[in-house]
């Protein structure tokens, strides 16, 4: 769809013109509504507006569509996650700006997908978009490993909590004694549980390290009254635990090889950090 700018429009064209072809989205979950402005060389605006579905296909047609007129400059609302795959696929060959919704004037008018990208496309040509910081795309690909490690290590720190109220409800006090319920001996114990030992002393006596030296404590802690469905329960949260234990591992070993083409550069800014007397970014909170 092509069409001439409006006489009330045509006024606005005594503001400065930044970018000569600018594009504004209005992104959705099943649809983006992109509007293309072109300046002309004799002054003249031509406004085109075409609607795209978000599959990939879609999106790269957007992307062909884009690169045929000649678009630099694309912009759109940072509207949930469905920006990213958009963001994604369009970012090569132009640039693109990712607005925060709070820092933009609603569009005058009765709202709808067509008039808001009109509208983000006429901030944009004449350069009144402020930019959200959008890291590199190998900086958002780690970040979403990281974030995604971070909720799986929250999910093991729910599942000790459980597997405590677990053995608090069949009066094990095992907290009690051992300050890290599933440190190694702690593991031992509660596994020798799960295979249906119940003997205070026989699960006492697989301690291991300082443990030992509390022995007497431990068979105390450990008098309980262990059933059926305690253990159900107890191997669940324990196969659960041993499943995100292996998840993060392999997450971290992920981590770890993207974080290796920096490792050059956070050496050099630790040391020049110990150096300087900032610890701020050798310690975290």
């Amino acid at each position: 769809m092509s069409q001439s700018i409006s006489e009330a429009e045509r006024k606005q064209e005594a503001m400065q013109v930044i970018y000569e072809r600018s594009c504004g989205l209005d992104v959705h979950k099943k649809t983006v509504v992109a509007c293309v402005v072109i300046t002309l060389p004799d002054g003249q605006v031509q406004k085109q507006v075409r609607t795209f579905a978000t599959t990939t296909a879609s999106l790269l047609a957007l992307a062909d569509w884009l690169a045929a007129l000649q678009v630099s400059h694309v912009a759109m609302e940072s509207s949930g996650i469905y920006w990213r795959p958009v963001f994604n696929l369009l970012e090569e060959g132009r640039t693109i700006i990712l607005v925060n919704a709070q820092h933009m004037k609603a569009v005058p008018g009765r709202k709808t997908d067509v008039k808001d990208a009109e509208w983000i496309a006429d901030l944009l040509r004449h350069g009144l978009l402020k930019a959200s910081f959008i890291p590199s795309k190998p900086t958002r690909d780690l970040r979403d490993l990281v974030r995604y490690r971070k909720t799986l290590v929250q999910e093991r720190a729910q599942e000790v909590n459980r597997l405590q109220k677990v053995l608090e409800t069949a009066n094990i006090k095992l907290s009690s004694v051992a300050s890290n319920v599933m440190g190694k001996s702690g593991q031992r114990m509660v596994a020798a549980m799960i295979e249906g030992i119940s003997d205070a002393q026989a699960l006492a006596d697989l301690a291991r390290g300082t443990l030992r030296h509390k022995i007497p404590q431990l068979q105390q802690a450990l008098h309980g009254q262990i059933e059926s469905h305690h253990r159900v329960l107890l191997g669940q949260i324990f196969a659960h635990m041993s499943f995100l234990e292996d998840s993060i591992h392999h997450l971290q070993l992920e981590i770890d090889q993207r974080l290796s083409p920096f490792e050059e550069a956070m050496q050099l800014r630790l040391a020049h950090s110990w150096h300087s007397g900032d610890y701020r970014c050798c310690y975290s909170g």
